[in-house]
């Protein structure tokens, strides 16, 4: 004898009852802030170099802050939120200080608790200063580029050299003229400033907010800007950016700060720079075969001039090369203009852009050696 049950009423399989939309002001959590970060996560190997390279600074820290008084906010932990800043392109640091309240990921890459109270944005104003005497963005640097020659990422032989204009946060119109004899800005915030029929340059003016800012024109048809000018050597092993500099802006930078980088990362072995046709002069050739580096500079021939490079160099392999690899320095710049600090700053001075952009160019190679150092991925079955 069967019984058959009547299955009207039973709900389906594809049947899901309707959550309740409860809404809870506050509760208790026993989870960590490490279990929500998953494993895989990009940040992970990120914080674990940058734990690493601050793990031995700690001397450093301890000269620049006193041995008494108020406890202040750990320097580890404002570099890592300015890591953060950087890596995802946080307009200020005032939306930074916002995002770290809430967001609990960033919570756990700084080192901060669930409930730990947020500093307010004017700490890293009062710090920072702090931090540029300690050399901290120079010496991160250095120690992300010496992890990545232990794990022989580093060619140490074939180098890039190149430049790039960093606008000032001073603007033009904010210019006076050297001797005084100007007239005074107008009212308001942004007051009109009338400069038909008057010439201007960096001899005759200066922006009083940023008077090391220089004008300076990229090319021809174009407006001249306030600028620095940021330098950067880069290994061809992996295209990796092994120092920085920042200057004054002029047509002269870019050739003697490339020799200044070469001369600061001295090697006995024979080397080789490349660099794009602005470094193509009788000067700059000179003096690096004068320190036994190759010159693999793009031939600038013309009219006017002919090319300090002859078949010595361009008749071998390695010069096409060269010339083909030079071009991944552009990828550093790129992404550090992309809503980054270098395509504006927002600070006056060299010594804080200064920081600031050896700091960017820092958290870029130290996101490439992260990238570099991660196993790779299974391929599925």
């Amino acid at each position: 004898m069967h019984i058959v049950r009547s299955s009207v009423n039973a709900p389906k399989e594809a049947d899901v009852m309707r959550g309740t939309d409860v809404h809870q002001s506050g509760m208790f959590s026993y989870v960590s802030l490490e279990s929500r970060v998953p494993q895989g996560h990009p940040l992970r190997g990120v914080k674990e170099l940058l734990d690493e390279a601050l793990s031995g600074m700690s001397r450093d820290f301890d000269r620049v802050y006193a041995s008494e008084g108020r406890p202040s906010i750990p320097p580890e932990r404002l570099v890592r939120a300015s890591t953060l800043q950087i890596l995802y392109s946080i307009r200020s640091e005032r939306l930074l200080c916002e995002q770290l309240d809430y967001n609990l990921l960033f919570r756990w890459f700084v080192g901060l608790s669930i409930d730990e109270p947020i500093w307010d944005h004017s700490s890293f104003t009062k710090n920072r200063d702090r931090l540029i005497e300690a050399k901290v963005a120079r010496k991160l640097l250095r120690r992300i580029v010496r992890k990545a020659r232990i794990a022989h990422l580093l060619s140490n032989e074939h180098f890039s050299v190149d430049g790039t204009l960093i606008e000032s946060w001073a603007a033009v119109k904010s210019m006076r003229r050297r001797d005084g004899k100007d007239e005074p800005p107008g009212p308001g915030r942004n007051p009109t400033v009338n400069w038909h029929g008057e010439r201007r340059s960096n001899e005759t003016h200066v922006a009083p907010n940023d008077p090391e800012a220089k004008l300076f024109c990229k090319g021809k048809g174009q407006a001249a800007k306030l600028c620095y000018m940021g330098h950067t050597l880069m290994d061809h092993r992996h295209g990796l950016i092994v120092d920085v500099e920042v200057t004054q802006a002029n047509g002269y930078a870019e050739r003697e700060t490339a020799i200044k980088l070469l001369d600061r990362n001295d090697s006995r072995e024979r080397r080789t720079v490349s660099a794009d046709k602005a470094y193509d002069t009788a000067q700059f050739v000179a003096d690096c075969r004068e320190r036994g580096v190759t010159p693999q500079v793009a031939m600038n021939i013309s009219a006017k001039r002919g090319s300090a490079i002859d078949a010595r160099t361009t008749r071998h392999a390695g010069y096409l090369a060269s010339q083909r690899v030079r071009k991944r320095i552009e990828e550093c710049f790129g992404w550090s203009k992309d809503g980054r600090p270098l395509r504006k700053m927002k600070l006056y001075g060299k010594p804080k852009v200064e920081f600031l952009t050896t700091l960017t160019v820092g958290i870029y190679t130290l996101l490439r050696v992260t990238n570099l150092l991660r196993p790779p991925a299974l391929a599925p079955t």
